[in-house]
């Protein structure tokens, strides 16, 4: 058979069977709408019985369209499907519980949660869009900030006011000093969504502090979170991001615990906000009088336990860490034990008020405190070559006042303490204080600026002391508020 005369007579086979086809659907759609208008039918009738006994019909409830003449019953059962699907969506992260607030330099955002429950200062979880085709939302964070620095005197960290770098004696002490920079500028990505084990959170961020002459990528957070297991590198489980207080400053209170750290935590929950947290992390000696054949010898992680309340006036947290502190040198060795507890917290105060603090104590835990870590005071060994933990305590609080929506203001005070002199240098830390005043405007959620005059003093243990008084201005543009 010629090709032309196949396409002619292929079309006339096939017919009678489309036309078999044709009356099928419309036979099935004439019987469904008999069908509903039967039930209509019935209905009425029903209601009238009601009404002649004196009772109120009951309203009917939705029913669903009858399908159109020309839409496919496989369409509108798909969409009957989404529709009934869309309000069982597991939801990506539990509800709030802590008071809202405003920071500065945020450290609440990149903290671990229970559940990857929101943060104090984002509750809403702002910024957020859905990747087409999956339950996953995403979210690019982050701000700009601009730091304007004069120190009335050497202040040794000319970006961060770090009270135990303060130089005591020597050269240059009386010079005062002005620079600006902009290393806090930060940016974050953050990734969400539900799974059948509970809330998955992955959240990476960085700022620009990793070099003290330059612009250097540092990260903060790289980590992954199910649930309630943590796994990555961030914020030590020791810490509690939301009771540090509203700075210009980036560092904060020298005695507030701060530590960014590779480790893995799962935190157990309690009922009604109550949670108990387990964490091994990154060990690390930090040690003073050591010489060039002396090396640290880290050979189980640090391990922590915290337990956490929060309800709807704050939190209080407590945790206790302990630690293996060791060397190894030149003909010499020796291990000892480290440990300490920090008690934080947060109280609301008034209508938008809030009191925070913090106190910590111990032997061997100068790595966990913001004024000395990296400072090489955990531990310290002798003349006999014996390896002491060092004893430390210290605290502070910090109060936000509110003045108006867009203006608010912040006091912070706090000392920390190390007091041995045997097994320390004459020229080594004794004490720190750290004092803030500041007043902050934000006329928008994106935008904030501020003054702010900052006390810092370092004692050492000779009893000799230095300090110096800085004021800071700055502008800060946030992405996504």
């Amino acid at each position: 058979m010629k090709p032309r005369t196949l396409a002619i007579a292929l079309p006339l086979a096939l017919a009678p069977g489309w036309a078999v086809a044709q009356d099928s659907f419309a036979a099935l759609r004439e019987e469904i709408s008999r069908a509903e208008l039967h039930l209509q039918s019935l209905n009425q009738r029903l209601d009238a019985l009601e009404r002649e006994h004196g009772r109120t019909p009951p309203s009917a409830p939705p029913t669903a369209p009858p399908a159109q003449p020309n839409t496919p019953l496989s369409a509108n059962a798909a969409q009957a499907t989404q529709r009934a699907a869309a309000p069982q969506r597991t939801a990506v992260a539990s509800a709030a519980i802590l008071p809202p607030r405003d920071s500065v330099a945020d450290p609440s955002t990149g903290a671990s949660r229970p559940d990857n429950a929101p943060s104090p200062t984002d509750p809403e979880l702002k910024g957020f869009f859905a990747i087409p085709g999956t339950e996953t939302m995403i979210r690019l964070g982050g701000y700009a900030k601009l730091d304007a620095i004069a120190d009335s005197r050497a202040a040794g960290d000319t970006e961060q006011f770090i009270p135990a770098s303060i130089p005591v004696g020597g050269p240059h002490r009386d010079v005062s000093h002005f620079g600006m920079h902009a290393k806090q500028t930060r940016f974050s990505f953050e990734a969400r969504r539900p799974t059948t084990s509970g809330n998955l959170r992955f959240y990476l961020e960085n700022d620009f502090f990793g070099s003290s002459d330059s612009y250097q990528f540092r990260l903060r957070h790289a980590y992954g979170q199910l649930g309630n297991t943590y796994a990555g590198y961030g914020y030590s489980t020791f810490m509690d991001a939301d009771s540090l207080p509203d700075t210009l400053d980036f560092a904060g209170p020298g005695a507030a615990g701060y530590l960014l750290v590779a480790g893995i935590h799962h935190s157990f929950s309690l009922g009604k906000g109550n949670t108990l947290t387990l964490a091994a992390e990154d060990p690390e000696s930090q040690l003073a009088n050591t010489n060039e054949t002396d090396t640290s010898v880290e050979r189980m992680p640090d391990v922590t336990l915290v337990a956490r309340m929060e309800r709807d006036w704050g939190h209080l947290q407590l945790g206790a860490v302990a630690r293996s502190l060791g060397y190894d040198g030149d003909g010499r060795r020796d291990r000892t034990f480290g440990g300490g507890l920090q008690l934080s917290g947060s109280l609301a105060v008034a209508e938008r008020d809030l009191l925070l603090f913090g106190l910590v104590g111990g032997k061997g835990i100068a790595r966990y405190t913001a004024d000395l870590t990296g400072s090489g005071l955990d531990a310290a060994i002798d003349a006999n070559g014996q390896l002491k933990a060092l004893p430390l305590y210290g605290g502070f609080f910090g109060y936000t006042h509110y003045w108006s929506d867009m203006w608010r203001s912040n006091l912070i005070y706090g000392q920390l303490h190390m007091d041995d002199s045997n097994a320390l240098a004459l020229d080594a830390f004794r004490r720190s204080r750290y004092g803030a005043l500041n007043l902050l405007w934000s006329p928008a959620p994106s935008w904030t600026m501020g003054m702010e005059v900052l006390y810092g003093q370092q004692q050492l243990q000779d009893g000799r002391n230095a300090d110096t008084l800085r004021v800071q201005g700055s502008l800060q543009y946030s992405f996504i508020k």
